[in-house]
């Protein structure tokens, strides 16, 4: 799993990417109660708007950690968006994209790398 610097999540699934945010940036939302999922089909480039995630404290842009194509979202969400808060590297995952470069994942923080970046945010 590798981690942007807003917060997202990426875990490779051979050529595509899940996507999710981090335990960090549910934590920090607080109590979700609505996501704006992006279309499948859609093209993403690095740092481009993908999602909203609405919580009782603020709405937050999602933004792509890769660049590629939708192609699937996780439509339990829109039902159930409490799901991010309680399961954000599992059931809480937000979309998959087919990746353009999967070299592209390697520019990404590893985990220990993250905890720090965070740690020097607070």
């Amino acid at each position: 799993m590798r981690f942007s610097k807003e917060h997202e999540w990426v875990k490779l699934e051979g050529s595509d990417a899940k996507v999710g945010i981090t335990n960090f940036a549910q934590l920090e939302l607080g109590e979700i109660v609505f996501v704006d999922l992006p279309n499948i089909g859609d093209n993403f480039k690095v740092g481009d708007e993908i999602a909203v995630i609405e919580s009782v404290k603020a709405a937050s842009e999602i933004y792509a950690p890769v660049s590629g194509e939708i192609i699937e979202v996780n439509s339990i969400l829109l039902d159930s968006p409490q799901l991010i808060n309680e399961q954000p590297y599992e059931a809480g995952w937000i979309f998959k994209l087919a990746l353009i470069s999967i070299d592209a994942v390697n520019d990404l923080m590893d985990e220990d790398s993250y905890q720090s970046y965070i740690n020097s945010k607070n």
